[in-house]
């Protein structure tokens, strides 16, 4: 009796594991079906271009129908051809004919150039006075080629399994979050809103086939049901992306499936195997939770170290060598010389910092170290990977600290102070056991780092459904949409990294040397670290976050309000100034905004203040057994 019962349960278990294979089966012809579609109708569409007369309007606008069909299908495979090979979609549909590789691998090799192409760039193509047969067929054709990759094992593979699909699933959630409804890689605005709409409907397909093939780890009803209403609300707004209420979408819709698809990844142990979720963390519940990525390791060499108490301690001692004027050369100046804590950690008297010899100026402002950690490259030019790399720079530049590293840490070891807090810290670093100045400048960072985990009214918006201004939320609209401020500046940090967040985006914006615009400014930003002609006088986009307090603004501090930024973005950039920039990325057309509309817009900005708790400077700091070293002022003098 009891063999004829295991007989029956291995028979029972051999018949489930053979139906879930063939469910999975057809979950990847699902896939392969697809991929297929959009294969042939861009066959086609290069069998048009071949054929065509490109001097004749009627073919030229029967290939804008077929790009249009084509986009239309290639938008409900986004879901998974994203995620499963970022790098080989940008050849489907890249938003830029050449880009330069700043993803956060550059820790580990030099960035490398990209070119684009597919659907976006060829339409873009046909808008030019000149156009080359073989020039559109290769945009086509090079896409064509790079469908390939999403055939390979690795991406079939991940069919097989149900982790792929909510870490696909969580992209996709971000890029409506952030990519979506922006325009940042549709060319045709009028387009945006309803390529939304096809693709949500598309990608509810996607749903009811994961749930029908992979049962036992299913979306819920209440998923479902929310994803519902998301494309009940999206059919319901108006079709110009300028009157789609963003705010609402992504508050009522985006973020609560977000936090479901979160809490799906835990309860379903989902393991990735990509590089897209890389710097993403499976914890929060919200996309604008400010730990949504990681970018920065705040702690540097005290990593291992996780007692309270012990971090505390650290940071106390990281507030006094931040304010000690003891790590510059002539102990005069210290890291609040040039960030000063009352001023969001930036130096709004200026335009630019005084150099180490007090009369010369630095050629760039001082960013506001607060959000800092949210970057992966650091430094306006993407020169440092590090914070601490960052310190250790500025610590030894000639123009700025002009200290020597060994000087440095004898100085900081003749005060009593110190050299007992670090010779309890290097406990916590068994790699090194001397203290130097890895433990000096990871004190430091450990303290600033800190002001960077405070939240404004509108993440409080998002986050707790808490009260916002209406001109705040039309702002956010703008923002989103007529503005083109979130092609660059993308949520939830409004800085330069976008889903899946593993990568710096720099632009050239041709900011002038003046507000005369008599010249471009003549720093050349990412060139100086990058040389190409694609990153001459390019610059990692910053944060807007807190931006009322953090002028001036610009590499060069040009502008000393957020009004003439805006006016600057508004003409088009230093191309809409007339300066000649051939490079510019900034689109150089007016965006014809209202004086309502800039106001908006300053609302908006306004309401990502951070509400953050700012520490008195010490009274007084360390004493030195070097008397000379005991005239020092907390904040230095310069």
């Amino acid at each position: 009796m009891k063999t004829s019962l295991v007989i029956l349960a291995l028979v029972a278990a051999v018949c489930c594991f053979s139906f879930s294979l063939r469910q999975k089966k057809e979950y990847k012809s699902f896939y392969l079906s697809s991929l297929s579609q959009f294969k042939q109708e861009e066959e086609q569409l290069l069998h048009t271009i071949r054929y065509a007369d490109l001097s004749n309007s009627t073919d030229i606008k029967k290939i804008k129908e077929e790009i249009v069909s084509s986009r239309s299908r290639l938008k409900g495979m986004d879901f998974w051809l994203r995620y499963f090979d970022p790098i080989s979609y940008r050849k489907l549909n890249g938003p830029l004919p050449v880009e330069w590789e700043t993803e956060v691998f550059e820790k580990f090799e030099a960035p490398y150039k990209r070119k684009g192409a597919g659907l976006s760039l060829a339409e873009m193509y046909l808008d030019e006075e000149t156009i080359n047969k073989d020039t559109l067929s290769a945009f086509i054709q090079t896409s064509l080629d790079s469908l390939s990759m999403f055939t390979r094992d690795s991406v079939l593979m991940q069919l097989d399994t149900d982790d792929h699909f909510f870490l696909a699933n969580r992209l996709y959630l971000l890029n409506l979050a952030a990519i979506y409804t922006t325009g940042f890689e549709c060319p045709d605005t009028a387009r945006i809103i309803p390529e939304l709409r096809m693709m949500m409907h598309e990608v509810k397909n996607i749903y009811t086939r994961f749930n029908a093939d992979f049962s036992v780890t299913p979306l819920s009803a209440d998923y479902l049901s929310l994803y519902d209403n998301a494309i009940d609300f999206a059919d319901r707004q108006p079709a110009a992306y300028s009157a789609f209420d963003q705010f609402s979408f992504l508050k009522d819709y985006i973020n609560p499936l977000f936090r479901l698809n979160q809490r799906f990844i835990q309860s379903y142990d989902v393991i990735s195997l990509s590089y897209n979720d890389y710097a993403l963390n499976n914890e929060v519940t919200s996309v604008f939770d400010k730990s949504l990525f990681i970018s920065q390791n705040t702690k540097g060499i005290f990593s291992l170290v996780e007692d309270s108490a012990v971090l505390n301690e650290i940071k106390r001692v990281g507030k006094l060598l931040f304010y000690d004027p003891i790590i510059s050369g002539n102990n005069k100046r210290s890291c609040a010389s040039c960030h000063k804590p009352t001023e969001y950690f930036t130096d709004t008297t200026m335009a630019t910092p005084f150099q180490f010899d007090e009369k010369n100026h630095l050629p760039r402002n001082a960013p506001s170290l607060i959000n800092s950690v949210f970057n992966h490259l650091v430094m306006l030019d993407g020169k440092h990977i590090s914070l601490q790399d960052q310190a250790r720079g500025v610590m030894s530049s000639h123009e700025e600290m002009s200290s020597d590293p060994d000087e440095l840490v004898k100085k900081i070891m003749s005060c009593k102070e110190y050299r007992n807090a670090f010779k309890k810290f290097v406990k916590y670093t068994p790699e090194d056991k001397n203290p130097g100045m890895s433990h000096i400048i990871s004190a430091i960072t450990y303290y600033y780092a800190d002001f960077s985990n405070y939240y404004s009214p509108f993440d409080n918006a998002m986050n707790n459904n808490s009260a916002i201004a209406a001109d705040a939320r039309r702002g956010f609209n703008l923002f989103m949409s007529k503005a083109q401020c979130a092609t660059c500046h993308f949520v939830p940090h409004f800085n330069g990294i976008k889903p899946p967040y593993i990568g710096s985006e720099f632009e050239v914006l041709g900011v002038p040397s003046d507000t005369a615009y008599t010249r471009l400014s003549d720093d050349k930003g990412r060139y100086d670290v990058n040389p190409a002609e694609e990153t001459l006088h390019a610059f990692r986009t910053a944060t807007v976050r807190n931006a009322e307090f953090t002028k001036p603004y610009m590499h060069n501090g040009v502008f000393n309000t957020l009004d003439q930024v805006i006016d600057f973005y508004d003409v088009g950039g230093g191309t809409g100034k007339k300066l000649i920039v051939p490079n510019q990325t900034l689109s150089s057309d007016s965006l014809k905004l209202t004086r309502n509309e800039k106001n908006d817009l300053k609302a908006f900005m306004h309401s990502l203040n951070e509400n953050i708790i700012f520490d008195t400077p010490p009274a007084g700091l360390p004493v030195s057994s070097d008397k000379s070293l005991n005239n020092r002022k907390p904040g230095g003098e310069y």
